[in-house]
């Protein structure tokens, strides 16, 4: 009798902590990157006995139910937020708690705290590698991500410009269609922007002479008003418009600026990376279709963004971006191993096995797409037809201690 009260309570409490397993995947339905647990039930044996030839099992009603995570993947869901990120197949996103911990999420909320620390929106910091320079080099354990407030990015002097134009084959010499005039920017050391002028004038058919000026006012012993050559020659092309000569690119020296900054050498670039010029005669008007160049001005940083990936990137008040790091990727060999600490973070055990970094979308690890984040995966119609299931098998073995209470009533109501 002893015995039947015994397992009734087993699974009063089994049934219990699977409904409390339910409510909190019900509870977490809104929650980012949150995995559903999911309860196993054991029944206990507590012998075996032998009668005629039989074997017959006691039962002793069931043990602790076992839950584990269900890592399946969450649908991704857009949200727009800059620095969300989601991830797409395997991995987890590796963070740095207060104590020195280290967890793994799949929660992609990230924000900046007040000193750059890219953290999750329980405080943790966001592990990846930082760039130098623009350029990341994933590998080896990361670090915390840390973008400062305000720095500035530091001016990146021109050295080159090219200028994709067309001189009219039609203009006439001296007249004024035999000549053309073209604006190019150039980034000095210290970043200051100064134009430099191209001018172009027709020599005789199929032939051009260029002249690169500056102000005078802009360099050390020019005048201001007064145009300051920095590079002259002659272009020639062919009867079907094709530029033959200069065969290379042109040497532009610009001597020192009045402003303090550093001359420089920028090259002229006559033609693009396949080797095909830059510069046209055509029987049409003298017009630029394009200008290209490098060099960049000192900006303040205004915006931090993530990039399919998990590139993080850096955007300044000149328009350029540049990347600051790369989001580690964490793979687990066996997740259904890892523990669930709090905060939507998970621990490792012994069972996980080790632990590799990478960027997403190496070796198993799965892709990061910006601007989202993976919903949970729990599946509501699942959780409540768990409840009823649960609720039916803690109502039924509420009814077997009922029985045993009005069974024990009868023996004790026996009479010799």
């Amino acid at each position: 009798m002893l015995n039947m009260f015994n397992t009734a309570l087993t699974a009063l409490n089994a049934n219990n902590t699977a409904i409390d397993v339910t409510g909190h995947n019900l509870a977490n339905l809104n929650t980012s990157g949150y995995k559903a647990g999911t309860v196993s039930f054991e029944e206990m044996v507590t012998q075996t006995m032998g009668l005629n030839s039989a074997t017959t099992a006691n039962g002793n009603g069931i043990g602790a139910p076992i839950t584990t995570r269900q890592f399946t993947q969450g649908s991704v869901q857009v949200t727009g937020g800059l620095l969300d990120a989601a991830i797409s197949g395997n991995g987890f996103f590796t963070v740095k708690a207060s104590d020195g911990n280290t967890y793994y999420t799949r929660a992609g909320n990230f924000k900046l705290d007040s000193t750059g620390n890219l953290i999750s929106a329980t405080g943790e910091k966001i592990q990846g590698w930082m760039a130098t320079n623009g350029v990341a080099t994933p590998g080896g354990v990361p670090t915390n991500i840390t973008i400062p407030p305000g720095s500035a990015n530091a001016p990146v002097p021109s050295s080159f410009f090219g200028l994709n134009l067309n001189l009219n084959a039609l203009g006439t010499v001296g007249a004024a269609n035999g000549s053309f005039t073209a604006p190019v920017q150039v980034v000095d050391s210290l970043g200051a922007s100064h134009t430099v002028t191209a001018s172009f004038t027709k020599t005789s058919a199929n032939n051009w002479s260029y002249d690169l000026t500056i102000d005078g006012g802009e360099v050390t012993g020019g005048t201001a008003g007064t145009p300051s050559s920095l590079a002259k020659g002659t272009l020639t092309f062919d009867t079907a418009g094709k530029l033959t000569a200069p065969t290379a690119n042109v040497a532009v020296t610009i001597p020192a600026f009045s402003n303090g900054a550093n001359g420089q050498t920028v090259n002229w670039q006559l033609f693009d990376t396949a080797g095909n010029p830059e510069l046209t005669q055509y029987g049409q008007a003298s017009a630029v279709n394009s200008n290209s160049g490098d060099g960049s001005t000192a900006a303040q940083l205004t915006q931090v963004v993530m990039a399919d990936g998990g590139q993080v990137m850096a955007k300044y008040s000149n328009g350029t971006s540049k990347l600051v790091a790369v989001i580690a990727l964490a793979s687990i060999q066996n997740p259904d191993s890892l523990v669930a600490v709090g905060n939507n973070n998970y621990s490792t055990t012994p069972a996980s096995g080790p632990v590799s970094y990478g960027e997403a979308g190496t070796g198993t690890r799965g892709g990061i797409t910006a601007s989202a984040l993976e919903s949970s995966n729990v599946d509501m119609a699942k959780e409540l037809t768990n409840i009823i299931i649960y609720q039916r098998s803690y109502q039924a073995n509420a009814r077997v201690v009922t029985a045993g209470d009005e069974l024990s009533q009868e023996i004790l109501s026996l009479k010799r």
